[in-house]
């Protein structure tokens, strides 16, 4: 009796220390499971907060191994290159011509630490899934703001200038839109007219800043020029105006580029979860589309896939063709349905083609194009360096170490063009980092698409979120390598941690299958 007291009087006291450790774990992993959520919500919006978030996560997450029980860390297939690629990128960064610049460029280099924080903080299929509902409804945001944006308008566009107007001596031309007048945001045509009719002649000439076909020009307008009428349009000699409405959509992030890069990501996405809720059955069709899942994901998919071709680029709509004829030709198991599907994606070529003319004035394929010309130049530039020297082929030149250094190595024709990457994800790893990194970052591709693959055509995965996470992860994969030939997608940050989230994601739903068929194994075998 006595040792039944004794053994019930030392439970109390060690039941207590397992709670209060097993306590901290928990609140560690919940919170680092928060990050995950402000990820998903910032990624699409904003870089400093995401990056803030990734941070904080991979805090926790290292403080969860100073508590006991130590949290069990999974192999991915992807674990091998990844760390192999960031290790060639430290010692290229310690070789370069440029240290300080490189080494400081070593915490967007560790971006994709946010792959690796995924997967080993996703406790469950079921934050699985909201992280990708949390993800697509996130960008919703933006979307909407886009298309507020856009009818609203902005700025001023003229038509029908005279040929003695006051702008058309400043040299506007028709079609031009007028959006800041002396550093202010520009309303009206009648506000330019009072800066223009305002004061003497020799005064200070008002300026005017001009968005005309994605580029800006700053134009000064002759003050007292102004001709006879009543109205604002006849005294500026314009024929007419409306807001302006011909910028390309940029979102949250200011550049059209990035946001386009990101946008092909998250359609792909939307893409995956539509083709998996609907066509994975072998008729192509499995669901009702008057569900609210089904008119949910459409609304998602066409407001993404439309605020994409109001980003007017032209590699990422490239990109997006060729994901989503990825994804449906390995989701639709119906080749009469994919034949449809990928016949309705062929007619919507025409509209972008002539979105293109519109809005840019060149052609999908436009010598007369100087960002195409650009390219051209760049790219023999860059190639004549990486094989100038063995150190290049080896380590590179280090990373943003050409901005220092152009000038001595005849970059950027002379300074003729504007001084930044060179405009390819594979000859910018090459020349930065040297051919084994490039090899690296291959074979992270190729691990982690063959990883995707095997779900895919294994028949692994059931439920339509993680079937569809899988089957967008692997369109956006094809898409970030197709675009990336011509942009350097692996330097834009806000592109590259969205990226490493939805591939996170996608690896999660390995490891979960990776585990369920151990544990049939092990059933099996006994």
């Amino acid at each position: 009796m006595s040792f039944l007291t004794a053994e019930s009087a030392q439970k109390p006291r060690v039941a207590a220390s397992d709670l209060q450790t097993s306590g901290v774990a928990v609140w560690l992993e919940r919170a680092a499971v928060g990050c995950l959520f402000a990820i998903a919500v910032c990624a699409p919006h904003s870089i400093a907060a995401t990056q803030g978030f990734w941070v904080l996560g991979l805090l926790l997450w290292a403080a969860r191994f100073a508590v006991r029980p130590r949290p069990t860390l999974f192999r991915t297939p992807i674990d091998l290159p990844l760390l192999i690629f960031f290790s060639l990128t430290v010692l290229a960064a310690v070789f370069s011509y440029a240290p300080d610049i490189s080494i400081s460029k070593l915490r967007s280099a560790s971006l994709f630490t946010i792959l690796f924080l995924v997967v080993q903080n996703v406790p469950s299929r079921r934050v699985l899934r909201a992280l990708v509902v949390a993800l697509i409804a996130s960008c919703m945001i933006n979307v909407l703001y886009t298309f507020g944006e856009r009818a609203v308008g902005r700025g001023v566009r003229v038509e029908g200038l005279a040929a003695e107007s006051s702008l058309r001596a400043a040299g506007i031309s028709d079609g031009d839109t007028l959006l800041e007048l002396d550093g202010a945001p520009l309303h009206s045509l009648a506000e330019v007219d009072s800066a223009v009719a305002s004061g003497a002649p020799g005064r200070a000439l008002p300026q005017v800043k001009v968005y005309r076909y994605e580029a800006f020009h700053d134009f000064d307008v002759p003050r007292g020029y102004v001709l006879s009428g009543e109205t604002p349009e006849a005294r500026l000699g314009v024929g007419g105006w409306s807001r302006g409405r011909e910028w390309r959509a940029a979102g949250f992030y200011g550049h059209y580029t990035t946001y386009a890069e990101a946008l092909q990501l998250l359609a792909s996405l939307a893409l995956g979860l539509l083709v998996a809720l609907h066509f994975r059955q072998q008729d192509g069709f499995g669901r009702s589309w008057l569900t609210r899942k089904s008119v949910l994901l459409v609304c998602a998919f066409g407001g993404l896939g439309i605020a994409l071709l109001m980003t007017v680029t032209r590699a990422s709509w490239l990109a997006f063709l060729v994901s989503a004829l990825t994804i449906v030709f390995v989701g639709v198991r119906s080749r009469r349905v994919a034949l449809g599907v990928v016949c309705g994606v062929v007619l919507l070529i025409p509209l972008g083609l002539f979105v293109l003319q519109q809005k840019r004035n060149v052609g999908f394929l436009d010598r007369r194009d100087a960002s195409t010309t650009w390219r051209t130049t760049v790219y023999r530039e860059g190639i004549e360096l990486l094989f100038k020297s063995p150190r290049h082929l080896l380590v590179g030149v280090g990373m943003d170490s050409i901005k220092r250094f152009w000038s001595q190595w005849g970059m950027f024709d002379g300074g003729r063009l504007p001084r930044g990457h060179l405009h390819s994800t594979p000859l910018q790893i090459a020349v930065e980092r040297g051919l084994p990194s490039l090899a690296a970052w291959l074979w992270f591709l190729f691990a982690y698409g063959r990883a995707l693959w095997r779900l895919v055509r294994g028949k692994l995965v059931d439920d339509w979120i993680e079937g569809g996470l899988v089957l967008g992860a692997l369109g956006g994969l094809a898409g970030l390598f197709t675009s990336g030939i011509v942009h350097y997608n692996l330097g834009d940050s806000e592109v590259i941690m969205i990226f490493y989230f939805i591939a996170g994601l996608a690896l999660v739903v390995n490891r979960e299958r990776m585990e369920e068929d151990a544990a049939h194994k092990v059933v099996a075998n006994t």
